[in-house]
């Protein structure tokens, strides 16, 4: 499979993150979703309810700062650091993505999600802990 094919994927991919429009062809109708939180797992299948599930977990645009995206025989693994904000005030994770494709389009997607740290959660880590690469 074509490298450029997959990062063309998966920049398209962090601009769906980032403004929860996804671009026409970027997944396919029967995608499937298997999200594993800290203490929680939920699936979704076909395009529509995978959509869906991601609008409940980060119902707001945001930035993905960082991103680096690593080709598999199937697709690709992407690692991103996402910020958004909503009423509750600013929120941080950060995800391993595994997107298998079929054609040029994402048919399944595994994501490993830190859970949301919300601005307290943000203070604390950085009062507790030095990263050496952020």
């Amino acid at each position: 499979m074509d490298t450029d094919l997959r990062r063309d994927l998966a920049a398209r991919f962090v601009r769906y993150l980032e403004t929860g429009d996804a671009d026409e062809g970027l997944f396919t109708a029967d995608l499937f979703c298997d999200v594993t939180l800290p203490r929680w797992r939920l699936q979704a299948e076909g395009r529509e309810a995978a959509l869906a599930l991601r609008r409940r977990g980060h119902p707001a645009p945001g930035t993905v700062p960082r991103w680096r995206v690593d080709a598999t025989e199937r697709g690709f693994v992407i690692e991103v650091e996402e910020r958004w904000s909503d009423a509750q005030g600013p929120w941080y994770c950060r995800e391993m993505m595994r997107a298998d494709l079929r054609g040029d389009a994402i048919c399944a997607l595994t994501v490993y999600c830190t859970g949301d740290w919300d601005a307290q959660r943000v203070a604390e880590h950085r009062a507790a802990v030095t990263l050496v690469r952020p």
